[in-house]
């Protein structure tokens, strides 16, 4: 190795420590963070933060193509707004009563305090990695499930009396001073589904207005400080375009429209980094207008989903930040759907029913739900491959009982599909790296015109029957593959605490030994890295020899910057593809040195290319 590699390598070895050490202090904090979070939590103690008034929601601009639809909410029609219509009526001093529902999915708190949802407890999920933790609470208290606004006589603290009660259910109704009455029906159904029906009935003398109003469904919460964990919404537009389809899946992660809530403009992140949120208010708000089939609120793993038989006037999202300053990071986003008023007439009542699924991001489950639910995965492009990839994840699954197995199994079995692929790009690039020397004398002969030397190039390529894409071919059909195999490995739930090995948690780096040193301790990214090399060395080259010494360095080093803090259910596939590559590589170097004739044949072909391209030379050919 040259000082120049020498001084390239020590470059990057500095700036992968830097980043790794400046990534671990940046984890530390939102660790200790959530900690502080989870003890007030726990002792019923609401942070200074959460318990001030929330400010007035700034006016965000336009943020899409289709942003004639969408309005910021102006002042005193936020967050403001609705934390003060939901706490503007008066205790009456009734004792607030709880009815506990449960299943073998869920199990929910419902308060006759507004007739809300004040928690759903998954059952089978965990908050940490501790087998001791307890179960995922998704609903906050802060944000109950169900809560009306802009209804006279039904808000977030009025009383409700429980008509009836089952496991499974429950009957709550309330009566205004304006004489009307709603009768709340819950009931839990299969597949993380809560079925709701909201009944006003009219039992007074004149007609009731009922004017625009809300229902809430609730916020979704950074469960941990892993830097994946990214709040976003989706919501499926009920419009239909020309061909009767309905419109596309709004995706509010990938615009970035979550922080511009905030920030007031489209992106935060990228290479500027996140905005300072020094100057920005605690929480604001959207209003999107239009009816809507569903509207999700989406964690990493999990989502909480509302849909209504009723048309939806829109949907509002609130955002609220982390508290303090630094960088901008959303810590929970909350929705309500949008109803349009109505008059009910003396003696006639008016129905409304929702359809709620507060649970996991299982496709299986909840593809379920309503039309096109399947993309709250947002698995893009290539969801079919996704769809197909996760399945077989899951079907090895119930044959090895351990997902880390089930990684190496569908790696083995992608390995397999494209070998021969793989062997005919391997025996491209050797017969590439041997008529190299040929093509260098035809290079230097015609240097100053480029149009001969591509023409006799051509004729170099049909003469030894060689084709410079078939080494690039099969792995531009490899890509689209690989791609869904990284959207599954990073976002699938069933990684969620998922051990292999010494790794505790296939959906979060390995971090052994937490806190001995100032980086994170992963294993596997440094086997992966020099696995990377072991292949570089032998794949059969071709172009400049000090260019590949440099790429074997370069492209081992900068997987693994990108990969040492990714999910390690992605670098456990990696890696095991890396090595059944190398023996791929190896058995073919076996196989030509156990013919005895082949590596000198293929010097003497080259040898042979080479004297021929210098008759050429000096013909003048």
């Amino acid at each position: 190795m040259n000082k120049q590699d020498i001084a390239i390598v020590a470059v990057l070895v500095v700036a992968l420590v830097g980043w790794l050490f400046h990534q671990n202090n940046e984890a530390k904090r939102a660790r200790a963070a959530y900690a502080e979070r989870m003890a007030a939590a726990a002792t019923n103690e609401v942070p200074a933060s959460v318990a001030q008034p929330m400010p007035a929601a700034t006016e965000a601009p336009s943020l899409s193509a289709g942003a004639q639809t969408e309005a910021p909410v102006a002042p005193g029609q936020g967050t403001a707004a609705s934390a003060a219509a939901m706490t503007a009526e008066a205790e009456t001093g009734v004792e607030e009563s709880i009815v506990t529902l449960s299943d073998e999915e869920v199990g929910m708190e419902i308060s006759s305090k507004g007739g809300t949802i004040l928690s759903a407890r998954l059952s089978g999920y965990r908050q940490s990695v501790d087998k001791d933790s307890p179960e995922v609470v998704l609903v906050s208290s802060n944000a109950p499930i169900l809560a009306l606004e802009g209804v006279p006589g039904f808000g977030a603290r009025s009383d409700f009396s429980v008509v009836s009660s089952s496991g499974t259910g429950v009957v709550l109704r309330a009566v205004s001073d304006s004489g009307l009455t709603l009768t709340r029906t819950i009931a839990l159904q299969d597949g993380y589904r809560v079925a709701v029906t909201d009944v006003f009935a009219n039992e007074g003398e004149g007609a009731f207005a009922l004017g625009a109003n809300a229902v809430s469904f609730g916020e979704i919460r950074r469960l941990d400080a892993n830097r994946l964990n990214i709040l976003s919404v989706d919501a499926l537009s009920a419009v239909r375009v020309k061909d009767g389809s309905l419109a596309k899946v709004d995706h509010w992660e990938k615009k970035g429209r979550v922080a511009a809530i905030l920030t007031g403009r489209q992106s935060s992140g990228g290479c500027s980094g996140a905005p300072d949120a020094s100057f920005l208010p605690e929480s604001a708000s959207m209003t999107v207008d239009g009816p809507q089939e569903w509207v999700a609120l989406k964690s990493r793993f999990f989502t909480q989903v509302m849909s209504s038989d009723a048309k939806s006037a829109g949907y509002r999202i609130t955002a609220r930040r982390a508290a303090g300053q630094g960088a901008l990071k959303i810590e929970s986003v909350s929705g309500a759907l949008l109803f349009d008023g109505a008059a009910i007439a003396p003696g006639e009542s008016l129905s409304r029913s929702y359809t709620l699924y507060i649970g996991p991001k299982k496709y299986s489950v909840l593809r379920h739900f309503g039309p096109r639910s399947g993309d709250i995965m947002d698995f893009g492009t290539w969801k079919y491959i996704c769809i197909a990839v996760l399945w077989l994840l899951n079907f090895l699954f119930g044959f090895l009982h351990n997902y880390g197995l089930a990684i190496i199994a569908i790696t083995i079995l992608v390995r397999v599909a494209f070998w021969p692929l793989t062997q005919r790009s391997n025996e491209s690039m050797k017969r590439m790296q041997e008529i190299q020397p040929l093509l260098k004398e035809i290079q230097a002969k015609f240097k100053d015109d480029p149009q001969k030397l591509m023409q006799e190039q051509q004729a170099i390529y049909r003469q030894h029957k060689v084709n410079p894409m078939a080494s690039c071919l099969p792995m531009l059909v490899q890509i689209p593959f690989f791609i869904a195999i990284f959207f599954v490995l990073r976002s699938a739930v069933e990684l969620r605490f998922a051990p292999f090995l010494w790794i505790a948690d296939l959906s979060d780096q390995e971090n052994i030994l937490p806190g001995l040193l100032p980086i994170p301790i992963n294993i596997l990214p440094l086997v992966m890295a020099g696995t990377m090399y072991l292949q570089s060395r032998l794949t059969p080259s071709m172009g400049d020899p000090a260019q590949q010494r440099m790429m074997m360095l370069m492209m081992p080093a900068m997987m693994l910057v990108m990969f040492y803090t990714m999910p390690s259910a992605l670098v456990l596939y990696w890696s095991v593809s890396q090595i059944l590559a190398i023996i791929q590589l190896w058995r073919r170097r076996q196989g030509a040195a156990g013919q005895g004739t082949s590596a000198t044949a293929g010097q003497v072909e080259t040898e042979s290319m080479t004297r021929q391209a210098r008759r050429l030379a000096a013909r003048g050919e």
